[in-house]
């Protein structure tokens, strides 16, 4: 079985358009679409939104630049 790959973006989720195909009409193909999803874009919204979250709770409003790097020191001393 010989293999083509061929890439296109999806206007319409409701109709796909493949043209242009090296195959001689009326032979028999296999057709498998894997979409081209970046995981790592998913885990970074992901992340941004815990980010904002967390940053939106009412306690951490309270936290001051000092009190933020006194905590960052205190971790790299091992405290």
């Amino acid at each position: 079985m010989n293999a083509y790959k061929k890439y296109i973006t999806v206007e319409d989720p409701n109709h796909l358009v493949l043209s242009g195909l090296p195959f001689k009409a009326g032979q028999r193909v296999e057709i498998i679409i894997l979409s081209d999803d970046n995981p790592r874009d998913e885990i970074s919204q992901k992340l941004k939104d815990l980010f904002d979250k967390t940053q939106a709770l009412p306690e951490v409003q309270d936290i001051t630049e000092e009190e933020i790097a006194a905590e960052i020191e205190a971790y790299r001393r091992g405290e």
